[in-house]
């Protein structure tokens, strides 16, 4: 019985030991927050008569290195990449240079944030290894900022170079040679800033450069320059406008498309509505008649010819002082027919034109042949408008409110340059009321000179909701535009010709001024919204960063508390 007893009472302080015993995990303290340290260099940093071409950096702790061929950047670049080794987790850095240094340089490796420790990703942050080739270390700076000539935000990872003007500076230097230096804004900054600079003079340029080879290519980069040399040491701080360059035309090889037209892809985006070029097609030397259009949403026109039997043609493209001429081979294939199709179907806006796009292009419009009611059989007058080069029809007319609209095209109405008419097609359109839309009254304060490009666009700016032209009116109404969050870009048209004109680095030709409202805003149903611009405070993303950030954090809060 004693036994007994004995094995219950051990049986309780075993269950008892238990109960006292904490479950949990083992911890390693408070989270590691702190970036790799540098603990040694060979050489040290900031050497001086640097001869070698190996550098070694050891750190206090296992680091991995970060997308470094984004964030590294070396100035003066170098011809031959050097060697950067380990790939994997390490505690030290070893750069083989495999380039000839020049003399009396300095040069800088600026890792960015490639450097991180191998456990939590904390980032050395911009950390720069500097040694010259010379007795000292150069030590002047220089600053600025970019931004986009046309679009609302920066484009990220932007290289700023400067290039020597001495004796045997040529304008060519930026598309065949490397800068003396460069430095980049990464993917958070849209500042920049040179160090380590020589006293001289030079010329500043910032590139989009989406080769990273360190040359401007126009077809790929957008470039950013400063006109005039400008001189080190300088307390200025410049601004850079990224812009797209409009490339001179070069025409390529004609496709054949079908049996009656042909491609022409072309290099050099052209504003063809003002300056179209001249293409004339021939067959042994007899000129044919065509038509020439723009193939959607691609860098290829559309030659629009009559079918015909023959083995090859000939085609001759010339503009300004451009001229091209090509010979071809062509087979008989199917051949395009006209085909018509509406833009809107069903509700169209008070502020949109009924559109129709046609397979073949138009030559022909017969109104008499075109009828538009309303709901009560009352006919409504119109207007026709045709843009060849677009192949869209567009047509004009007074929408009043809740009101329904039946377009009747009878047969011959229109007809196509292949002289082929339509069957009877027939389009129904409605309206809404005017409430379901808003009105936008905008006010411009200190229009720096006329005439302006005024547009209304989303929130990003990349898409143009409405648009004025004003020679020197500075309220604009907007009225009946369908809800939404809303900027405004006004841009400065000094040619005078109604579009944006980019820039050109050899001419040493801006690109053409322009400016966004600093905050977006809502304009909403039933709404009459009163919005003034000052035009000459220049568009800060920052700012907008900021609000946005408020205005969510005030949604937020309304949300809890209800």
């Amino acid at each position: 019985m004693f036994k007994s007893k004995f094995k219950y009472i051990s049986f309780l302080l075993v269950l008892l030991m238990m109960s006292c015993a904490k479950r949990g995990s083992i911890t390693g303290g408070l989270k590691d927050t702190l970036a790799p340290v540098l603990v040694s260099s060979a050489p040290k940093n900031f050497t001086t008569d640097f001869k070698g071409n190996e550098i070694n950096l050891v750190f206090d702790e296992y680091i991995k290195l970060k997308n470094l061929n984004k964030q590294l950047i070396i100035s003066p670049p170098m011809k031959y990449e050097p060697l950067i080794t380990p790939t994997g987790v390490s505690k030290f850095i070893n750069i083989k240079i495999k380039d000839t240094l020049l003399p009396n340089t300095t040069y800088s490796f600026n890792f960015g944030e490639s450097i991180a420790d191998n456990n939590e990703g904390n980032a050395l942050n911009q950390f720069k290894y500097i040694f010259s080739t010379g007795p000292y270390i150069d030590s002047l700076t220089l600053g600025g900022k970019i931004k986009d000539a046309y679009a609302k935000n920066v484009d990220n990872f932007v290289s700023v170079m400067l290039y020597e003007a001495n004796d045997k500076y040529k304008d060519s230097v930026i598309y065949k040679e490397f800068p003396r230096y460069i430095t980049n804004t990464l993917d958070s900054m849209r500042t920049f800033k040179f160090e380590n600079l020589k006293e001289g003079k030079y010329l500043l340029v910032a590139l989009k450069d989406k080769s990273s080879n360190n040359k401007y290519n126009p077809k790929d980069d957008k470039i950013g320059f400063i006109k005039h040399f400008i001189t080190v040491p300088n307390d200025s701080l410049f601004e850079l406008s990224l812009f797209k360059e409009t490339l001179p035309l070069k025409a390529f090889k004609p496709i054949q498309a079908s049996g009656n037209r042909l491609l022409l892809p072309y290099e050099g985006k052209q504003n063809f509505k003002l300056n179209k070029p001249t293409i004339v097609l021939k067959n042994n030397g007899e000129t044919l008649e065509t038509i020439v259009t723009q193939f959607p949403k691609k860098d290829s026109l559309q030659i629009w010819y009559k079918p015909l039997k023959a083995d090859s043609l000939s085609l001759e493209v010339s503009k300004d002082t451009y001229n091209k001429k090509f010979t071809f081979k062509i087979k008989d294939q199917k051949k395009d027919t006209l085909n018509i199709k509406a833009v809107q179907n069903g509700v169209i806006n008070f502020r949109d034109r009924f559109t129709l796009d046609t397979e073949t292009p138009l030559v022909k419009f017969d109104k008499s042949k075109i009828k538009l009611i309303n709901k009560d059989s009352a006919a409504v007058d119109f207007t026709t408008e045709y843009d060849e080069l677009d192949q869209k029809l567009y047509i004009d007319f007074k929408k009043e409110p809740l009101q329904k609209y039946n377009f009747t095209f009878f047969p011959g109405a229109l007809t196509d340059f292949y002289e082929k008419t339509n069957d009877t097609l027939s389009y129904k359109l409605s309206t809404k009321e005017y409430e379901d839309y808003g009105n936008l009254v905008l006010t411009l304060k200190n229009v720096k000179r006329f005439p302006i490009i005024v547009e209304i666009t989303n929130k990003k700016g990349d898409q143009v909701l409405a648009s004025a032209y004003s020679e020197g009116e500075t309220k604009l109404e907007f009225n009946h535009i369908e809800p939404n969050s809303f900027t405004v870009r006004v841009i400065y048209d000094d040619n005078k010709n109604k579009i944006y004109d980019t820039g050109n680095f050899l001419e040493k030709k801006y690109a053409e001024e322009v400016t966004y409202l600093q905050e977006s805003f809502d304009v909403r149903t039933n709404w009459d919204w009163q919005q003034t611009f000052d035009v000459s405070i220049p568009y800060n993303p920052d700012v907008e960063k900021k609000e946005d950030l408020k205005k969510r954090k005030d949604e937020e809060k309304k949300r809890k508390a209800f």
